[in-house]
């Protein structure tokens, strides 16, 4: 590997987690993942039922905007505060409970074996357990993000990724998108600006786990009104750049990259033979 690229170690990344009315579960999720990475960056978005408070004594870094501004202003803030500390790159997690601390390690090895890729943990295991609308939203969500980036990608709705430090610099910088619109704007700009893929690691479908459980709050991801958002954005994107025979031709050549670093290591295309 590179020196340009160093090993992304769990010491080396931050996780940030965005959280916005979370004191539910927020704890759990802050101490599940402190066991596999030191470094942890909560930015709390307004809240006002004591997320914060019910983190205070660990050992954690805590941002807290003062009204609620957005997951967007969240991630971006968080991603700052990583780079201004010097991480190689930040892996993101919801502050709900859906993603699992202990697929850390296997978006770090993924994240190793695919240098420079923005990884992203996609729930392709237990799908029969995500609700059909869940999934028909994915499916929708995955298709309008092709045309963004030139590329398909496996769950581009997924909020557990590893981003390259590249990648978060350049999400600091200004691209356009709020809320949720964000995340789709980071792919479809490190695809544009700096020719960044995504691989994808299967992870577990947690839905039922946690949105369909009474003691866990709804999810703020609403799929009609959110992926108008996300949709609406990319078409607009993309008839002001025109070339839509070009892109749909690279969307074809490029299908979803999936990694899965435990159960087919042997199956894994390299890197550099997708480059």
């Amino acid at each position: 590997m590179s020196p340009a690229m160093p090993l992304l170690t769990p010491d080396r990344i931050a996780v940030v987690i965005p959280a916005l009315n979370e004191a539910l579960r927020i704890r759990d999720v802050v101490q599940g993942v402190l066991r596999y990475c030191p470094n942890v960056i909560l930015v709390d978005d307004g809240s006002d039922d004591g997320t914060v408070e019910a983190v205070v004594d660990l050992p954690i870094v805590v941002l807290r905007h003062p009204s609620r501004l957005g997951k967007g202003a969240a991630l971006r803030d968080g991603f700052a505060e990583a780079l201004r500390r010097g991480h190689a790159g930040v892996l993101t997690m919801d502050g709900d409970g859906q993603h699992a601390a202990a697929d850390i390690p296997r978006l770090l090895s993924t994240g190793n074996r695919y240098p420079g890729w923005i990884v992203i943990g996609a729930r392709l295991r237990n799908r029969d357990r995500q609700p059909l609308h869940r999934r028909l939203a994915n499916a929708f969500g995955d298709w309008g993000i092709a045309w963004g980036t030139g590329y398909q990608v496996a769950d581009s709705q997924s909020g557990q990724r590893l981003y390259p430090a590249d990648v978060c610099r350049l999400a600091c910088a200004g691209i356009p998108g709020e809320h949720f619109v964000f995340e789709a704007q980071v792919l479809m700009s490190a695809a544009q600006a700096l020719g960044t893929r995504c691989v994808s690691v299967p992870i577990a479908a947690r839905y039922n786990d946690v949105h369909g459980a009474p003691q866990f709050r709804a999810s703020h991801f609403r799929p009609l009104r959110d992926l108008w958002r996300i949709t609406s954005h990319i078409v607009l994107q993309c008839l002001r750049r025109g070339g839509l025979v070009r892109v749909h031709r690279s969307i074809r050549a490029h299908p979803a990259v999936i990694d899965d670093p435990d159960m087919h290591p042997a199956e894994a295309t390299s890197a550099d033979a997708l480059r």
